[in-house]
Order: structure tokens, then C-alpha cells, then sequence
């Protein structure tokens, strides 16, 4: 009896044996643990220690290397606007882009169990994972281009501004001032100086479009007939020359849909657009009204937006940066989410919760943790964002798009060459991720404690 209360731990137990000198708990002796740790040691040294170390020593020293200036180089960072500008759009993104990515993620996470294809929906959102930044700088420097016949981005701006709002198309469009009696009037419109009247054909020759560069298929303009108060839209020039000018002559081309308008005492009483051979007919109360050719007609079409101009240069790199970090937020999540006791979440629903009250007092609360380990990891990686914003960002913008990372690479290497100060400004980011560090290690520890 004696035997089996000492074998199960009773009262009588017998005292675990000492661990035998020179060897680990485990009964592996000191000098084969390091041996085997010598390795790790090592690297870390060389790939960690060593460059902290040498960083900070080249801080104190000039451009070169050959002078001890102390803590000079830290106050030079501070008297940059560059560097300033570059502290501040580093402090946006540890403020936005972590935030963004992790929300979009729990989303996703939270919305995908509901749905039959929800793993292919992660798929999809965690395939920009398997790109670099690189390729994904790439990517989005022509997603975010100009013209938008080669920018994604401006492309759909354009298609839902053009929904809505109607675009000239004839904007390099002008009076032929030789000749005509449109004179400009303010804000882009062209304005008769006399009158028309009823029976005597209104002539507004335009200038300043190629005939082979009209858009469709233009028909030859004619000259407007009848007793009402009409008028003729036309092109005054044809390919080879001659003809009368201020006169519609064959092989001269109509511009179809040119807004006129009817002016009497400064209000517009009539307006029309003029047909497929440039004529244009106005109601009898535009008879004795001056005729005008609104700014509308020759307004340069919509371009979209500058996604990459001074202002919008970090929003648009954000965006990027969301497109590829979604998927590792949503899949951390996910398998956070799997882990979620369901009774819970049933539990709160039959005390009569419904589905936002059960996401943000049972759901969000239990994925707390991950959703803590997601948020210090992404602040972290975007403290040393740096391929994006040398990708993606044209030079006359790259000043505003400017952080930490870039800076120090700038300034050490692209053109700057002064180390020393590249080395403050790593040193200084070494000293932000510090305290995020130290959070996430306290968190671990936490955990483990439990």
C-alpha cells in the first residue's frame, strides 16, 4: 500500500531526484544546450545586436564618420521639414491604417461564417498576401494613374461623373472672332452683341477643333431655314483650305448638341440644342433676345481625381496598404473566431439580444485578445512602411507622402548621404516600436499566466 501512495503522489510521496550537476531540468547537460544555442546566438548578434549597436555609435558621428558631433544629428531631424513631415504621416498611419485593416477584418471574419462561399471569399481577400510590395506598389501606382483610360481609380470616378453630370465635347471649341458675332461674356460663355430675329438665320461658326478630330460621325452642316428664330452651330474650316468665312460652305462639318440660349434682360427665356446638321430652332418669344453659347459647351471633360496630388498622396497609399493587409487581419480573426464558445453567443440571443447587440457585447469582447495581437502587429509593420510610398508616389508628391523609413533611406542613400543622420532616424524608430513592443510582451505574458 506503502508503494502505490508513494507512486500516486499521496501523502507519502517520495521527493522528486535532483537534477544531477552540469545538466539542465530537462537532463540535458549545460554544455550540449549551448552548444545547440550557439547558433541562434550568433545570428541574433549578427543580425540584431550588432546593428542596433553600430547604428546608434554612427548616430553620433558627422556625414562621413570621421567626427563625434554628438547628439547633433538628433537635433538636425528636428529642425527638417522634411522629417517633420515624415514624423507626422508616420503618425497618421499608426493611427489609421492599423485601425482600418483590423476593422475590415473582423468584419470579414464575422460575415463570412454566415455565407456558403465565405472560403472563397477569404481566398480572394488573402491573395494580395502572396504579393510583395513591390508588385503590389506597382499595381496600384497604375490603379491610381491620371488618365483614365489607364487608371482604374479615375476610370470609375469618371463613368459616375459622367452619369450625372453631362460633359462638352467640344471643350477647345471658340468663336471665330474675325467674323462672328460671339463675344466672350464671363465664366466661359460667348454672347451675340446684336439680336436675332424671326425669318433671319442666326450664323455661330466655331473654330478651333480638326475636322478628323470630331467625335462620331459629323454631318456636313446646312444653313437653317424657315420663318421662326433659328440659327446654324457649325465648324468654320474644312481640310484643304477656301471658302468664305462666317459662311456655311460644303464639306464644312455641323457640331451637333451645342446649347444656345435666348438672353433678354440678362435671364435666359429659351434655350436649344442644335441638331445633327448643326441647326437649331428657338420659340417665338426668343425673337429680339440675344443669343449665347454657355460655358457648358466648352468645358474641359472630367479627368477624375488626382489621387497621387499632395493632398491625397497618403490616403491613396493607405488604400493600398488595406487592399493587401485585410486578408491577414480577416484570417488571424477567423481562427480567433472558431475558437468562440457558440453557447454564448445562443445564450445572448435567447435573453433577446439581437445580432449587432450579440457583435459588440458578446462577440467583440471574447475576440478581444486576437483583435489586440492584430492591432500591435500592424502598428509595428506600418512604423517601417517603406515600399509603397517610394513606389506608388510620383517625385513631385513624395515630400507629402513622406515617413520615417523613406526619410532614412533618403537621407542616408538617395541622395542625402549622411549617415549619421539616417542613423538617428533609425534609432528613433527603434525607440517608437519600443513601447509597442513592450506592451505585446506584457499581453504574452498575461496570457501565459492564466
Amino acid at each position: 500500500m506503502t508503494s502505490v501512495a508513494n507512486s500516486t503522489g499521496g501523502a507519502g510521496a517520495l521527493p522528486a531526484p535532483a537534477a544531477e550537476p552540469g545538466k539542465s531540468v530537462t537532463g540535458t547537460r549545460l554544455w550540449v544546450a549551448v552548444l545547440f544555442l550557439l547558433p541562434a546566438f550568433v545570428l541574433l548578434g549578427a543580425l540584431v545586436v550588432y546593428p542596433i549597436g553600430y547604428s546608434i555609435w554612427r548616430s553620433l558621428y558627422d556625414a562621413d564618420g570621421s567626427g563625434f558631433v554628438g547628439l547633433k544629428n538628433y537635433g538636425d531631424i528636428f529642425a527638417n521639414d522634411a522629417t517633420l513631415t515624415a514624423v507626422r504621416n508616420t503618425a497618421i498611419w499608426v493611427a489609421v491604417a492599423p485601425a482600418i485593416v483590423t476593422a475590415l477584418g473582423l468584419i470579414f471574419a464575422v460575415l463570412t461564417e454566415r455565407v456558403r462561399w465565405g472560403t472563397a471569399f477569404k481566398l480572394i481577400v488573402f491573395m494580395p498576401m502572396a504579393i510583395s510590395m513591390l508588385a503590389a506598389g506597382i499595381i496600384f501606382r497604375l490603379v491610381y494613374e491620371q488618365d483614365p483610360n489607364l487608371g482604374a481609380a479615375n476610370a470609375v470616378a469618371k463613368s459616375i461623373h459622367d452619369t450625372f453630370v453631362s460633359s462638352s465635347v467640344y471643350p477647345n471649341a471658340r468663336p471665330n472672332a474675325a467674323v462672328s458675332d460671339l463675344k466672350p461674356s464671363g465664366g466661359g460663355s460667348f454672347t451675340t452683341t446684336g439680336t436675332v430675329r424671326a425669318g433671319t438665320p442666326a450664323m455661330l461658326p466655331l473654330v478651333g477643333i480638326a475636322p478628323n478630330k470630331l467625335p462620331g460621325s459629323p454631318e456636313n452642316a446646312r444653313t437653317a431655314s424657315g420663318s421662326g428664330v433659328t440659327g446654324t452651330v457649325w465648324l468654320d474650316f474644312k481640310l484643304g483650305g477656301g471658302g468664305t468665312k462666317g459662311k456655311v460652305d460644303p464639306g464644312e462639318k455641323a457640331l451637333k448638341g451645342v446649347k444656345v440660349e435666348a438672353v433678354k434682360g440678362g435671364k435666359v427665356v429659351a434655350s436649344a440644342k442644335s441638331g445633327a446638321d448643326g441647326t437649331f430652332t428657338l420659340p417665338a418669344s426668343a425673337d429680339g433676345a440675344r443669343l449665347r453659347l454657355p460655358a457648358s459647351n466648352f468645358s474641359a471633360p472630367y479627368n477624375g481625381i488626382d489621387w497621387l496630388g499632395p493632398t491625397l498622396v497618403t490616403p491613396a497609399i493607405i488604400g493600398a496598404y488595406v487592399w493587401m493587409w485585410a486578408g491577414f487581419a480577416m484570417v488571424l480573426i477567423a481562427a480567433g473566431l472558431a475558437g468562440v464558445d457558440r453557447n454564448l453567443l445562443e445564450a445572448a440571443r435567447v435573453d433577446g439580444a439581437n445580432e449587432w447587440q450579440v457583435f459588440r457585447r458578446v462577440t467583440v469582447p471574447l475576440l478581444a485578445p486576437v483583435l489586440v495581437v492584430v492591432l500591435i502587429t500592424l502598428m509595428i509593420n506600418v512604423m517601417k512602411i517603406f515600399d509603397l510610398v517610394y513606389i506608388i508616389a510620383p517625385q513631385p508628391s513624395q515630400d507629402d507622402a513622406n515617413v520615417l523609413a523613406l526619410q532614412l533611406f533618403l537621407s542616408s542613400f538617395g541622395g542625402g548621404g549622411n549617415e549619421g543622420v539616417g542613423s538617428a532616424i533609425g534609432v528613433i524608430l527603434l525607440l517608437l516600436v519600443l513601447p509597442v513592443m513592450f506592451v505585446n510582451i506584457r499581453r504574452l505574458r498575461r496570457e501565459r499566466q492564466r
